[in-house]
């Protein structure tokens, strides 16, 4: 399979912050030297990014918010398209995440559940959606790339983040089945699963205190996540997920092949 090391200009959406800045100066750094387009609602970070990292000018910066209409998004789509022809690659790092207990069904925030669904999940699918001609297109003479990043509490989700963790079950499912559905048109998916990971996603749960005790710092994050991806993975569960990921999920890839090729031949035969 090609890898990170194959792309010339790669989109990262959400990289103010935690993983994704993180994972946009790892692939800054490559020696490949790919045009690496950082990308969140905060202008401020942008910039403070660029001036801090684009000394060479291969880093340039998007401000844009995931949680916008549906046109909005399709639109900025567009112009990042009509402004860098040569993308080829999006990693899709944006998220939010809050704390429920449904045994208190009083305190649930359901404008809080429909914001998580829509950040997390239907963003992702609508950006995949608006990207996926052109990178289709670039399949057509060399390979062009979407990078998806869940979780491992897609594979075993956490109680006190249970919408946090059906949201990022569905990137998971999503991913294994576009890996499918897009191979044959030279685009191909990777998906990222990260265990707690250092990140600012836990400042306003009042958690980070709590979890920096025994959550991955960013730097381990990206060095292992960085290797992966150069060595063109297509599934990249990190650290403590590596377990469950062989324990749940080993084959399953496989199996969601083999079930798209049983579907085409049962289609043929109709």
């Amino acid at each position: 399979m090609p890898s990170i090391n194959d792309s010339k200009c790669i989109l990262i959406v959400g990289s103010t912050a935690g993983l994704g800045r993180s994972l946009a100066l790892g692939i800054l750094a490559l020696p490949s030297k790919p045009t690496v387009i950082v990308c969140g609602r905060r202008k401020e970070r942008l910039d403070e990014l660029v001036a801090a990292h684009g000394g060479d000018g291969r880093l340039k910066a998007v401000q844009l918010d995931v949680a916008t209409d549906r046109a909005s998004l399709k639109a900025s789509v567009e112009d990042i398209v009509k402004q860098y022809p040569e993308l080829d690659a999006i990693m899709l790092s944006s998220g939010i995440q809050h704390i429920y207990n449904f045994s208190k069904p009083e305190t649930i925030d359901l404008d809080n559940i429909a914001s998580e669904l829509t950040v997390n999940y239907i963003s992702i699918v609508s950006m995949i959606t608006f990207f996926l001609p052109h990178l289709i297109k670039i399949g057509e003479t060399r390979p062009s790339f979407i990078y998806t990043i869940s979780s491992g509490l897609a594979v075993v989700p956490s109680p006190i983040v249970a919408n946090y963790s059906a949201t990022k079950a569905a990137i998971h499912s999503l991913s294994l089945s576009l890996n499918v559905q897009l191979k044959d048109q030279n685009v191909h998916v990777v998906e990222i699963l990260p265990p707690l990971v250092e990140s600012e996603l836990h400042d306003h749960q009042g958690k980070s205190e709590v979890y920096s005790k025994f959550w991955m710092s960013l730097e381990e994050f990206t060095k292992a996540t960085m290797e992966c991806l150069e060595r063109g993975d297509a599934q990249v569960p990190i650290g403590a997920i590596a377990g469950s990921y062989a324990k749940y999920e080993t084959g399953k890839l496989d199996s969601v092949a083999q079930m798209r090729a049983a579907q085409l031949k049962a289609m043929e035969g109709k």
